[in-house]
């Protein structure tokens, strides 16, 4: 696997080979158990990969194992990437984090905000605080996803073709005006509520760049850390690499293949969607932790200053609460006890209260097919995992992966 760090036996930093074997027995099951068509797992500490294990089929019709290069859907482990692309803008002091959206994209000016009513006669009110660029970052603009079926914003939502993908007609500035003019779940700022607001920021990056985000996310990341399988769509000649995507079955939870929750993987889209549109391979992800874990740097080439990604990682919800206290109880790709929220990423504030080991700043984010990853600056560990299971509440893994992890660390 072409991820350009050094490999060592795990017992050379702190970590029991044994006791990651647990981990592979584990996991190993829910292949045989036929919940998994396969995944793939690299942990690195100090630096150096530790630990790399793939069980299972890419393509479980093919009959195709999952190999070192097999490229995923990561869905919304894109957001991260976003929003690293939007803090290099950010560095050169191109915008603030109190900077209205306004400002560069006009039409957030005039957004109401849901006060009451249906979602066939919604009662709406004017902002009382502007959206700024910070609530981009941190899902407490007010924007939703017509997938929550929670709020009646929801629905208006998937009346207007946005429950799960975009309207394929539309580019991200097209999207951008289409969601201005839906009106917000509550005032920005006052709530966290999982959202396309990393779209949106997306749009902002391409703004102040004049660059549309896939060629900003080529020439100021992907190139630079050597990810060369990271991109908008798969495309032909990388095709027998896709692995497969699958469904849980009602009940039993067996995996079915669900093709038809995903055509469009290998086409080119006309939005660039910087909350969820990317493929990758584990490779290409592990040197996009390796960059964060170093502080921004990787392999020489230097993205993001150490204290910029000490800021990104830092809770940024007002007064240090976690989701739980600011955030409604719906679905996310992290625990809402203990767990706060930074620059495109989750971060772990309390890990007694998350039930689940970890380290206090440890941070990260997982997508919709199951995948997932974290940096643990305390004990100076990445964690990549790839699968192809939809959606990603299925079952427990991150937790469980985190729980597997720690109780192989014995230094």
């Amino acid at each position: 696997m072409n991820h350009g760090l050094p490999q060592v036996d795990p017992s050379e930093v702190g970590l029991s080979a044994e006791r990651l074997g647990r981990l592979d027995t584990h996991f190993e099951r829910y292949v045989t158990d036929e919940l998994l068509a396969g995944w793939q797992l690299v942990v690195t500490r100090d630096g150096k990969v530790a630990h790399t294990a793939s069980r299972g089929l890419a393509d479980r019709e093919a009959g195709r194992p999952v190999a070192d290069d097999a490229m995923w859907r990561i869905y919304s482990m894109t957001k991260p990437i976003t929003a690293v692309a939007a803090l290099i803008l950010w560095e050169e002091g191109r915008f603030e984090l109190n900077d209205p959206v306004s400002k560069y994209i006009p039409e957030f000016a005039d957004s109401k905000v849901f006060l009451g009513g249906t979602f066939l006669a919604p009662v709406l009110g004017p902002q009382t605080e502007p959206m700024r660029m910070w609530h981009l970052f941190t899902h407490t603009a007010g924007l939703t996803y017509g997938f929550m079926y929670s709020h009646p914003v929801d629905e208006i939502y998937r009346r207007r073709g946005l429950e799960w993908g975009f309207p394929r007609d539309l580019d991200l500035a097209g999207l951008c005006a289409l969601w201005a003019d839906l009106p917000l779940v509550f005032q920005p700022g006052s709530e966290w509520n999982y959202s396309v607001s990393i779209d949106v920021l997306g749009r902002v990056v391409e703004v102040i760049s004049g660059m549309r985000l896939r060629d900003f996310l080529r020439t100021r990341i992907f190139e630079p850390l050597g990810m060369k399988d990271t991109a908008f769509f798969c495309p032909a000649d990388k095709a027998e690499r896709m692995a497969a995507l699958y469904s849980p079955t009602p009940g039993s939870k067996k995996i079915f293949r669900a093709d038809a929750a995903d055509r469009g993987v290998l086409n080119d889209p006309k939005a660039d969607g910087g909350g969820g549109g990317l493929v990758s391979s584990t490779a290409d992800y592990v040197r996009f932790a390796a960059m964060l874990r170093n502080g921004g740097e990787f392999d020489g080439r230097r993205i993001l200053s150490p204290r910029t990604v000490e800021y990104m990682a830092s809770n940024h919800l007002p007064k240090n609460a976690d989701l739980t206290e600011f955030g409604r109880p719906l679905f996310a790709e992290t625990p809402y006890d203990g767990v706060g929220f930074g620059l495109g990423v989750s971060v772990t504030i309390d890990p007694v209260a998350t039930k689940t080991p970890g380290s206090v700043g440890d941070y990260g984010w997982g997508g919709a097919a199951s995948t997932w990853f974290m940096v643990d600056p305390v004990e100076d560990m990445t964690v990549v995992f790839m699968t192809q299971l939809l959606p990603s509440s299925t079952h427990p893994f991150r937790s469980q992966l985190k729980q597997m992890l720690h109780q192989a660390l014995v230094d």
